[in-house]
C-alpha cells in the first residue's frame, strides 16, 4: 500500500538557501532508491522558515529502509545543523 510522509522542519533564519540545496541533493538520492514516487517541498506562507516535504513510496517498508539508509543519515545530521526544531514526521497511508 502506497504511503505519503510529511516531514516538518524548522530552519533557522538565514540558512534557507543552504537547506534548498540540501533538498535538491536529498531528493536526487531519494530518486534512485526502491519504491520512491515522488516528493515536493513547500515553504509555509507568512513563515518562510519553516517547510513541509511531501514524499510518496511504494510501500511503507521502501521509506522505512530509506529513513535508517546512511545516505540519509547524513543528510538528516546536516539539515539538523540547519534546524531550530526537530524534524518531524508522520505518515499516511492510501
Amino acid at each position: 500500500m502506497a504511503v505519503t510522509v510529511l516531514i516538518k522542519r524548522k530552519v533557522s533564519s538565514g540558512n534557507e538557501d543552504l537547506l534548498q540545496n540540501l533538498y535538491i541533493e536529498l531528493r536526487g538520492l531519494a530518486l534512485r532508491q526502491e519504491g520512491y514516487i515522488s516528493g515536493e517541498t513547500l515553504r509555509k506562507v507568512g513563515s518562510p522558515g519553516e517547510y513541509l516535504v511531501i514524499s510518496k513510496w511504494q510501500h511503507i517498508d521502501d521509506w522505512s529502509k530509506w529513513l535508517v539508509s546512511e545516505d540519509r543519515r547524513q543528510y538528516q545530521e546536516r539539515i539538523d545543523s540547519f534546524t531550530n526544531a526537530e524534524t518531524k514526521f508522520e505518515i499516511y497511508e492510501q
